[in-house]
C-alpha cells in the first residue's frame, strides 16, 4: 500500500513537473522580440516616396496607398472649424475613398453614398441591401465595394454570401457585380486588378472592368483584412493564425508566416497589414504588433499592448503607430519594435490612425478622435465625435468619420 502511495506521488510530481514546464515554455514562446536595425530592414524604402494616385483622385483606398501606409502628403493642421456635416443615419465604420471632388463611402446598413467634397451634399445614393465593414476604392470611374451577406447583419450559419461591386463615379449606377463569401475586406485596386478577401478563406483577383475572376487562392481561415501590395507580392493575414504573402500575378504562395504561440489560443488577424521598410507590420488579436521580413516572411519583432490589436499600423519616419483595446495608443520604432512613445486615450481604440504632416489621427470607441504629435506623443487637438478610423483628407480639407456622420473640416484660419 505505502509503495502505491509513493508511486502515485511520484506519478503526481511528474505530471506537474511537465506541467510547469509547459507553460513556462509557452510563457517563453509568446514572449515579446526585439528586432534589429540590420536585418531586413531598409531605411529608403519609405512611406513617403510612395507612388501619387491617379489624377483626380485624392484618397484611393483604405490606407491612402497599395502598401496600406496610412500616410499621405497634406499640409493641413489642426485645430479645425466644421465647414459642414453629412447625416448617414447608420454606423460608418470605415472612412471614405475620395476623388473628383466627391466622397464615396458606404454605411453599415448597406448603403453606398456619394457626397460633394465641398458642401457634403448628396450626389447618389445605392443601397445594397447587404451589411458592410469596409471601405471603397477608386480607380478609373469606378468604385468598387465589398459587401457581406444580406440583412440580417449578425446573421450566421452556411450558405451565406457576400458581393463584390463595381459602380460608376458619377452616376452610382452598376457596372458589374460578383458573388463571393461574405467580405470585410476594403478593396485593393492595382493595373487593373480588384483584391479582396473572404469569410470562406479566399482571396480573390478579380478583373477591374469585367468582375471576372484571374485566379483565388484559399487560406484556411476567415480573411476579413485588406491586402497589401509591394513589389509584385500581396500581403495579407488570416483567422488561420497566419500571414500570407502570395504573387500579385498569379496567387501562388511565396511564404506563410505563423502568430506566436501562446497558452490560448494563437492570434488571428483581421488588421490590414502595412508595408514599408522591407517590412510588413499587422497587429493581432492576441494584443500584438508584428513585424515580419517582407522577403523572408520571419519573424522581425512583435510587441505587446495589453489588448486586442484589430488596427492596422500606420507608418512614418520608422515609426509604426497602432492602438489597442487597452486604451493604449502606441509608436513604435519600426526597426526593432521598441517604444517610442505612448498616450493613454482612457477608451478602447478599434479603429486605425492615419498621418497628415506629421500628426496622428485616431479615435476610439467612447466616440472621440485624438490628433497628437507623431514625434512626441503630445495632444495637439481633440473632436467630440469618431469610433473607428476617423480621418482622410484631400488639399483643402480634413474629413472626419464619426459614428453615424461625416464632417468636412478646415483649419480655423482658412475660409
Amino acid at each position: 500500500m505505502k509503495k502505491a502511495l509513493i508511486g502515485l506521488l511520484v506519478v503526481a510530481l511528474l505530471v506537474a513537473g511537465a506541467g510547469a514546464a509547459y507553460y513556462f515554455y509557452k510563457r517563453h514562446q509568446e514572449r515579446d522580440i526585439r528586432g534589429s536595425s540590420s536585418v531586413e530592414f531598409v531605411t529608403t524604402d519609405v512611406p513617403e516616396k510612395v507612388a501619387k494616385p491617379e489624377r483626380g483622385i485624392d484618397w484611393p483606398m483604405y490606407g491612402y496607398d497599395e502598401q496600406r501606409t496610412r500616410v499621405a502628403p497634406s499640409t493641413l493642421r489642426p485645430p479645425f472649424r466644421r465647414l459642414w456635416w453629412f447625416g448617414a443615419r447608420s454606423l460608418l465604420e470605415f472612412p471614405p475613398a475620395v476623388g473628383y471632388g466627391r466622397l464615396f463611402f458606404s454605411s453599415n446598413a448597406g448603403v453606398t453614398y456619394a457626397v460633394g467634397a465641398h458642401n457634403g451634399r448628396r450626389a447618389w445614393r445605392h443601397s445594397s441591401g447587404r451589411c458592410v465593414a469596409s471601405s471603397p476604392a477608386l480607380s478609373g470611374r469606378l468604385v468598387f465595394q465589398a459587401f457581406l451577406n444580406k440583412h440580417p447583419c449578425n446573421a450566421s450559419g452556411s450558405g451565406l454570401n457576400g458581393q463584390v461591386a463595381a459602380y460608376y463615379v458619377g452616376s452610382g449606377q452598376t457596372r458589374w457585380s460578383r458573388t463571393i463569401g461574405p467580405s470585410e475586406t476594403s478593396p485593393l485596386v492595382r493595373r487593373g486588378s480588384v483584391y479582396v478577401g473572404d469569410w470562406n478563406g479566399y482571396i480573390w483577383a478579380l478583373n477591374a472592368n469585367t468582375g471576372r475572376v484571374r485566379w483565388k487562392h484559399h487560406t484556411d481561415g476567415k480573411v476579413k483584412g485588406g491586402l497589401a501590395f509591394a513589389a509584385g507580392r500581396l500581403y495579407v493575414g488570416s483567422y488561420d493564425h497566419h500571414v500570407y504573402c502570395l504573387r500579385a500575378s498569379d496567387g501562388k504562395l511565396v511564404w506563410r508566416a505563423s502568430a506566436q504561440e501562446a497558452l490560448g489560443s494563437a492570434a488571428n488577424f483581421y488588421s490590414t497589414p502595412a508595408v514599408a521598410y522591407g517590412r510588413v507590420y499587422i497587429g493581432g488579436t492576441d494584443g500584438k504588433v508584428y513585424s515580419y521580413g517582407a522577403s523572408s516572411g520571419k519573424l522581425r519583432w512583435s510587441h505587446d499592448t495589453g489588448g486586442y490589436v484589430y488596427a492596422s499600423p500606420a507608418l512614418w519616419r520608422q515609426r509604426v503607430f497602432a492602438g489597442s483595446y487597452s486604451g493604449k495608443f502606441f509608436a513604435f520604432d519600426a526597426a526593432t519594435g521598441d517604444v517610442r512613445w505612448q498616450f493613454d486615450a482612457h477608451g478602447q481604440i478599434s479603429g486605425s490612425a492615419t498621418v497628415l504632416d506629421g500628426i496622428v489621427y485616431f479615435a476610439t470607441l467612447d466616440n472621440r478622435t485624438y490628433a497628437l504629435n507623431a514625434v512626441t506623443g503630445r495632444q495637439v487637438w481633440t473632436f467630440p465625435d469618431g469610433k473607428y478610423s476617423p480621418v482622410v483628407a484631400d488639399e483643402k480639407r480634413l474629413y472626419l468619420v464619426g459614428y453615424a456622420r461625416l464632417y468636412g473640416l478646415v483649419p480655423r484660419h482658412k475660409r
